[in-house]
């Protein structure tokens, strides 16, 4: 293959994510599988008060990528490598006790 063409991911059902926090105010949010950060990227556009979004996925290639996406938001955004079955303990060992939302996928 001599040229390859990057690629834009379209979250699924990103109208209803959005819709679903629109009236909410997102200090800490948590995304159980951040994928390629489409669904993130939307969301702290919509949601500039977030002062820390948990982007958690068992992916290092996802995470890799989203991390390039959501650069913008690099002083907001904490990547954690895992899966969100686990996401009680992830949580505690960033030393977050409450989150005002939650996504998982």
């Amino acid at each position: 293959m001599e040229h390859c063409e990057k690629i834009e991911h379209v979250p699924v059902m990103l109208q209803e994510v959005l819709s679903f926090f629109a009236e909410e105010k997102l200090h800490v949010f948590c995304e159980g599988t951040v994928g390629l950060g489409g669904h993130a990227k939307a969301i702290l556009q919509a949601h500039p008060e977030i002062k820390k979004y948990i982007a958690m996925d068992r992916d290092p290639e996802a995470l890799a990528r989203a991390k390039e996406v959501l650069a913008p938001w690099k002083d907001a955004v904490q990547f954690i490598h895992g899966n969100f079955a686990d996401i009680d303990k992830a949580l505690l060992d960033i030393g977050v006790k409450q989150v005002n939302g939650f996504f998982l996928t």
